[in-house]
């Protein structure tokens, strides 16, 4: 083979070899927007698939402070209930306690009386002894006498009957005791009847 036919067939290879790389190089750049779009719209999808989580975060996040702001009212009106209960029980039981005791009043005012009038020994002491376990009874149940002979007359506490023109006694003092009056605890059962000084 001459050497011109050899420089003609490494002429045509090379040729050759540069329109195959161009071809690949044209292959290469029209596959390469092809790929671009899949990825942008995957992309695009991520961030709709992100957003749409943040919305649905931001949705649970508003439903879970209002929960929570749900369950401090009922809270607080549970704390409210028990302490509302508390107190109808309390006064439900001051008030059923007053009914029964003075259902027995009159029945001490008369042994007190009794006492007063009666005669012999014997007699009077066995009354006293019933008027001692009659206060002790009081004193179990957390009723008192209350404090009226020559104190300041007191609306909340007395029931002033008469007025007194005593002298030498402070105005509006307690100076006779008609019918003793009971409390229980700082409430009253019954208000002292009372003479009061002009």
């Amino acid at each position: 083979m001459s050497k011109k036919k050899e420089k003609e067939e490494i002429a045509e290879k090379e040729e050759f070899a540069e329109e195959e790389i161009k071809e690949t190089a044209k292959e290469a750049e029209e596959s390469a927007p092809e790929e671009k779009p899949e990825k942008t719209d995957e992309a695009r999808e991520w961030k709709i698939l992100a957003g749409k989580l943040e919305k649905e975060k931001a949705e649970l996040e508003k439903k879970l402070a209002e929960e929570a702001d749900r369950y401090l009212r009922i809270l607080a009106e549970y704390d409210n209930y028990k302490k509302r209960t508390a107190r109808e029980k309390d006064e439900i039981y001051f008030v059923s306690k007053s009914d029964v005791v003075k259902k027995f009043l009159p029945v001490v005012d008369n042994l007190e009386r009794a006492e007063k009038f009666s005669s012999g020994e014997e007699f009077a002491e066995g009354v006293k002894m019933i008027i001692r376990q009659f206060f002790e009874t009081l004193d179990a149940l957390g009723i008192s006498e209350v404090p009226a002979l020559n104190e300041p007359f007191d609306p909340n506490l007395h029931e002033a009957v008469f007025h007194d023109e005593r002298e030498g006694v402070p105005e509006n003092t307690v100076t006779e005791v008609l019918q003793k009056g009971y409390q229980l605890g700082d409430k009253v059962i019954r208000h002292a009847m009372v003479k009061v000084s002009n």
